[in-house]
């Protein structure tokens, strides 16, 4: 039996988990964390890369296409945003940052049209392309960084409807507002014709395509959103996290660890992108804190980066082997555990049924 939608094809318990996670971005975290380091270098760039994993897991983990490259259309988002604001006087930011979504979505379908030839490694290295030629097109041309000589341009100040948002707190607002937003559009692109359109591909393109769904556009489709939602993640990172641009930053590393975020936090689910990306993000973190404090500095810090590396390689073939869905998988579990335990006997059968 299938939950009951209540508002714009969600269910009680989805709209139950948007107020839960707005009240504590919103209440709960500005007031238990107190301090500026927690934004600017935890909270925001967790954000932004959940949102580029989002991107990730529409083209990778719902329609099936083994896609590198995330970082080149981040990079193309970021570039674009500060021309736009450079170029366009009075341009507002939000219409920016839309607008800088839009540029990476053209390079996504640009770099998307392999796909119809070409599927799985094969499709990853040419859609690797997208990831060099965007990092070369923007070093070899000086107009795209304004002809700065020293290769790192400071990112402009957020105005939005006149107001600065400057402060480490204004900026996480402006992420989380963005971040909300993009995530409840993602989640009803899934549930709808799209999603099921992008799944079908993903499992059997021949018989989707038989069925009536067109390859070229489905294919193109999710190559353009997956593109827009990191070129707007992009441009998030640039602007409130690096407060800089330059194109070392969204180097194929980058990449790569976007792919990583969407392995462990578990394909073809929207919530696995901000597990992934708090995984990753938290574990060389963690790693830093039990060498300086357990081991008092004595570890070098090259053995704690090296042991970064083998525990995700080690995480990610488990993952591949034992749970495919990943990390998203077990939260599942556990609240079902959870909820199994304490839910009172009467509701039991009917939870069974379900």
């Amino acid at each position: 039996m299938n939950a009951k939608t209540v508002f714009m094809g969600y269910t009680r318990s989805d709209l139950a988990n948007l107020v839960v996670a707005l009240l504590v971005a919103l209440v709960v975290i500005p007031t238990v964390v107190q301090t500026d380091y927690w934004y600017s270098s935890i909270l925001i760039p967790w954000l932004c890369l959940s949102l580029a994993a989002i991107g990730q897991q529409i083209v990778m983990g719902y329609t099936g296409q083994l896609a590198l490259g995330a970082a080149g259309f981040m990079a193309a988002g970021a570039f674009a945003c500060f021309n736009l604001i450079l170029r366009v006087p009075y341009l507002p930011f939000p219409v920016a940052l839309a607008l800088s979504g839009l540029i990476a979505a053209a390079f996504g379908i640009l770099f998307g049209l392999p796909s119809l030839r070409v599927r799985g490694i094969y499709l990853m290295v040419a859609t690797l392309a997208s990831q060099f030629f965007i990092i070369w097109m923007i070093d070899k041309f000086g107009w795209f960084k304004n002809y700065d000589t020293s290769g790192i341009i400071t990112a402009q100040d957020i105005l939005i409807f006149g107001k600065p948002f400057t402060s480490p707190f204004e900026m996480y607002l402006v992420v989380v507002v963005v971040v909300t937003v993009l995530t409840i559009l993602a989640i009803n692109m899934t549930r709808g014709s799209t999603g099921r359109n992008w799944m079908a591909v993903r499992d059997m393109d021949i018989a989707a395509e038989s069925m009536g769904i067109s390859l070229l556009r489905t294919k193109l489709q999710a190559f353009a959103i997956s593109a827009f939602f990191c070129g707007v993640a992009g441009a998030l990172f640039a602007f409130t996290y690096l407060k800089s641009l330059e194109p070392v930053a969204f180097d194929i590393k980058l990449s790569f660890k976007i792919l990583f975020m969407v392995i462990l936090g578990g394909l073809g689910t929207i919530n696995g992108a901000f597990i992934g990306a708090a995984f990753i993000l938290l574990f060389p973190v963690v790693l830093n804190s039990i060498g300086n404090n357990l081991f008092h500095g004595a570890i070098d810090a090259t053995i704690i980066s090296a042991t970064e590396q083998v525990v995700f390689g080690a995480l990610i073939i488990i993952f591949m082997i034992y749970e495919p869905l990943g990390m998203a998988k077990l939260w599942y579990n556990i609240k079902q555990s959870v909820r199994s335990r304490f839910a009172p006997r009467s509701e039991l059968p009917r939870q069974r049924a379900t």
